[in-house]
């Protein structure tokens, strides 16, 4: 699984920041949160194709967070895309596509799937589902949670290999979960050469919020939280009266959720240095990273 951030400003790009986006690798696609303005220019950039996009997720219907969407679809269209493409967000993400499409003509050459959400799973593919919460913003909005499969747990070729278990079709089983009969009518069960199962992993993103149990219950346990900082702490009467996070109140919710890894993203555009951003969450939660366009992170 890889993060690559595609926006991490808020509000308004900078020179060295689009406005929100981040991307999900896993499973041989991607999956996109948020699609500001200018986000197809930053996935020429990226180490992603195009045509490997597989859902979009919308938190909210802020401008800058879907002001590129149409754009991207557009582009989609003109390289010849041809599979369905399903698209999840609030109430309105409906309308404001359709609306959209009729005003500019925009005719797509593949399918356009287009669900608004409801507290709970929104999403189930090959190897992972997504889940959401709504958050606490001036609008409606959503964080989502992607939940990795749990994988079989390892197999242990020496140990098969003492017990006779011939190479091929057995071992496969084995590794399934199922016990198998040797020719020779022994039992042998699958717990013997295969060890506990390996829990998947879990990505949290909430943006744009302000700090919330909810976005505590979403990424609990989770192996990376994805959280806004739009402001220091010494602002934090205005990060509540807009409905935003200060990098303290991300790193207490990274702190209640017992996450592994912050990445805190989603900077107000009057910090031309992040740094005392990280430096205030690192205080909170050690394991803090500041996000910044077209960052890789590998998720192992």
């Amino acid at each position: 699984m890889k993060i690559v951030p595609l926006g991490t400003s808020s509000g308004t790009p900078t020179k060295e920041r689009n406005v929100s986006s981040v991307t999900v690798f896993i499973n041989g696609a991607w999956l996109l949160f948020d699609c500001g303005e200018g986000t197809q220019y930053r996935l020429l950039r990226s180490p992603l194709r195009f045509g490997q996009l597989e859902a979009v997720f919308v938190t909210h219907m802020h401008g800058d967070h879907i002001y590129g969407l149409p754009g991207l679809l557009g582009t989609l269209s003109l390289q010849h895309r041809t599979t369905p493409l399903h698209i999840f967000g609030p109430r309105g993400i409906r309308d404001f596509l359709t609306w959209v499409m009729k005003l500019s003509y925009l005719r797509l050459g593949y399918e356009l799937k287009i669900s608004e959400v409801e507290e709970g799973e929104v999403y189930k593919s090959d190897g992972f589902k997504v889940v959401c919460k709504p958050l606490e913003h001036r609008v409606t909005d959503f964080g989502y949670l992607i939940v990795e499969d749990d994988k079989p747990g390892r197999f242990d070729l020496e140990r098969a290999k003492e017990l006779g278990i011939p190479a091929g079709p057995l071992y496969r089983q084995l590794q399934l979960g199922s016990d198998i009969t040797l020719p020779d009518g022994r039992l042998i069960k699958s717990s013997e050469v295969v060890g506990e199962k390996r829990k998947g992993k879990r990505v949290a993103y909430c943006t744009d919020t302000r700090p919330c149990m909810n976005a505590v219950e979403l990424s609990r346990g989770a192996t990376m939280l994805i959280h806004e900082a739009t402001y220091t702490e010494d602002l934090a009467d205005e990060a509540r009266l807009r409905g935003h996070s200060t990098a303290a109140q991300a790193a207490s919710i990274a702190e209640q959720a017992g996450v592994e890894r912050l990445l805190i993203t989603h900077f107000s555009p009057r910090y031309l240095d992040i740094r005392p951003l990280l430096e205030e969450a690192r205080r909170i939660f050690p394991n803090t990273d500041a996000a910044r366009d077209l960052l890789e992170i590998e998720l192992k």
